[in-house]
């Protein structure tokens, strides 16, 4: 996703451990608390925190506010949130108010630990920055003439909005709160880009080029405005960037990888495990977990390997697969002409597998350029799959499946928009997303390819397993590097050795780990979680096991906490497998 989709500030949360349910009076009453609070909260957390990427909140006239006394302000009002959730009475909850206040509680734990730690002091990494995140609202479909207008707002907001975070980056600075050095070369380009550009050819103009339900003339007006306010305001605050970035902050980021380096380091680190992994494991367990699993990979590997007909060694064939031509194409447009095809050959077996499906659709698209070179091979979400066509000779063929069921259907691009169809669970459900979930299905999407039959020949079999490995590797690499002294090239060499990625897609993706402490955990847990809760399923429901009502149940969840998706597979063997949709199963 993650990582378009998609940034990766993406939520994650702590395990709670759920309790019966009290009944009566006290149960009503202890309801309405807890939606009071979740409700306000969650109103007052939009308004906060625009974010640009969800396509379902509407378009704000303005940039979210982010000087030292709004920071503060958030920490407060958190804190009397929690404060609020300790006096409600668990037991007292609804079975369906006790799954809602198991996924809330830890979003606002986790909310509370970034504010304290101070986590906006580093708003830029080597995948995501809050300079080309505006990218995501520029690219929404805009609906009606206000999404317009405020866009116009929000560009005249850049100046303020820059000028706070620089200022945020600087306080990092002077306290060693900054990403490591090596990870951020060159990324001061996605600037100069914008710099560069003319307006009509910036990404702020991409809303003025489609604007339907206008007359000639207010299109022509707003598209002056927007012409305007790109040369006048938005360019010349890049301007100003760049030359912050490049003469005062690079030269101040630290020369240390670790996230444990950092300020408060290690408490720090476990902070980020408990946000993307919803659980909390020692880092030392979990490289430990890496290895084995690499080690159980790898030998799967070597035997698809041997079916390819291959003679030579293990890195001999990863050569191989690197560098022959047969496994990539030429041009972009045949890359996602091959990415549209898998996408529809799964259409043809959806209802195999899955009882309820999204009403969404979603487009196949190119990352876009200014993005391209230090972007993930794609990513999706709802409305789009993204396929990274930079750099042609690093995008195997025998990755694509892989990559299309993750990104697309039945992983992001199909999970999400059920979450936001969900009209009966509440927003803060709906729209936020917790990466040991969504990873963690979009990871088991490309395995359950197996099933659907959808991987044709042993090298695309051999990319799944790939994936897998890597998605595994990161276990291995994120708390080597954070935790147990790894530097940027042992990493590299890591990754290298056991997966068949393209140079640089490997670089980009060990930068991507040492600046975004334990996001990469996320994927492969939460992918064993819901693997792990399917064989406990078929084992104990037998003949009476049904894939679609169990991929329903997993669905129906939304984005929650590993600890409730385990909790609600064991109600989904305790009810005899019945799914939540019996009509369609």
């Amino acid at each position: 996703m993650h990582a378009t989709r998609f940034r990766a500030v993406k939520i994650a949360l702590v395990a709670l451990v759920m309790t019966a349910p009290s009944w009566g009076a006290p149960q009503h009453d202890a309801d309405a608390r807890l939606r009071a609070i979740y409700t306000t909260e969650w109103k007052w957390r939009e308004q906060q925190l625009a974010d640009g990427e969800d396509s379902q909140r509407p378009i704000e006239d303005h940039l979210p506010k982010m000087d030292p006394a709004a920071q503060e302000m958030r920490l407060h009002y958190w804190d009397d949130v929690q404060k609020k959730l300790d006096a409600i009475d668990r037991g007292e909850l609804s079975p369906k108010e006790q799954v809602n206040y198991d996924v809330y509680r830890p979003q606002i734990a986790v909310l509370i630990e970034n504010q304290r730690f101070r986590a906006y002091e580093m708003p830029a990494n080597s995948d995501s920055s809050f300079w080309t995140d505006l990218g995501y609202t520029a690219r929404r479909n805009f609906r009606k003439p206000d999404d317009y207008r405020n866009w116009l707002g929000q560009l005249r907001d850049v100046p303020r909005y820059f000028h706070e975070q620089m200022d945020e980056m600087r306080a990092g600075a002077a306290r060693g709160f900054t990403p490591p050095r090596i990870t951020m070369a060159g990324r001061d380009a996605s600037i100069t880009s914008v710099i560069e550009a003319t307006p009509e050819g910036s990404f702020f103009y991409t809303p003025f080029k489609d604007m339907p339900g206008f007359t000639p003339a207010e299109q022509a007006r707003l598209r002056a405005d927007a012409v305007k306010i790109i040369h006048d305001v938005v360019q010349p605050a890049y301007a100003q960037l760049l030359t912050f970035m490049r003469t005062e902050y690079l030269p101040r980021l630290r020369t240390t990888l670790a996230a444990q380096d950092l300020p408060d380091g290690k408490a720090f680190y476990r902070a980020k495990i408990r946000e993307f992994t919803t659980v909390d494991m020692d880092p030392a367990a979990i490289h430990a977990l890496g290895e084995a699993e690499v080690a159980r990979l790898h030998g799967e590997m070597l035997t698809v390997m041997k079916e390819t007909g291959f003679k030579g060694d293990f890195p001999a064939f990863l050569k191989f697969l690197r560098t022959d031509p047969q496994f990539y194409v030429k041009t972009p447009d045949e890359l996602l002409m091959h990415a549209a095809m898998i996408a529809k050959e799964f259409d043809g077996k959806a209802a195999q597998y899955f009882g309820l499906l999204p009403r969404a659709r979603f487009a196949i698209k190119p990352v876009p350029e200014d993005m391209a070179p230090f972007y993930t091979a794609g990513r999706g979400g709802p409305g789009v799959y993204l396929v990274n066509t930079y750099a042609l000779s690093t995008r195997p063929l025998y990755n694509l499946t892989a990559l299309t069921l993750h990104e697309s259907a039945p992983g992001h691009a199909f999970q999400m928009p059920i979450a936001l169809e969900h009209k009966d669970q509440p927003e803060f459900r709906q729209h936020t997303y917790i990466s040991a979930y969504g990873e963690g299905w979009a990871l088991y999407c490309e395995k359950l390819g197996l099933e659907m039959g959808m991987y044709k020949t042993p090298y695309d079999r051999f990319g799944m397993l790939g994936y897998q490995i890597w998605r595994a590797a990161r276990l291995v690499i994120d708390t080597g590097i954070h935790s147990e002294g790894w530097t940027r090239e042992r990493a590299i060499t890591y990754l290298r050795n056991y997966t068949a990625l393209p140079e640089h897609e490997i670089e980009t993706e060990v930068d991507r780990y040492i600046a975004w402490p334990a996001q990469a955990l996320s994927y492969y847990l939460g992918e064993m979680a819901i693997v792990k809760a399917r064989a406990k399923a078929e084992d104990q429901l037998g003949t009476r096991f049904n894939i679609r009502a169990f991929h329903d149940t997993v669905l129906e969840l939304g984005s929650v906490p590993l600890p409730v998706l385990t909790t609600r597979v064991d109600r989904f063997i305790a009810e005899g497998g019945k799914g939540p949709y019996p009509d369609i199963e």
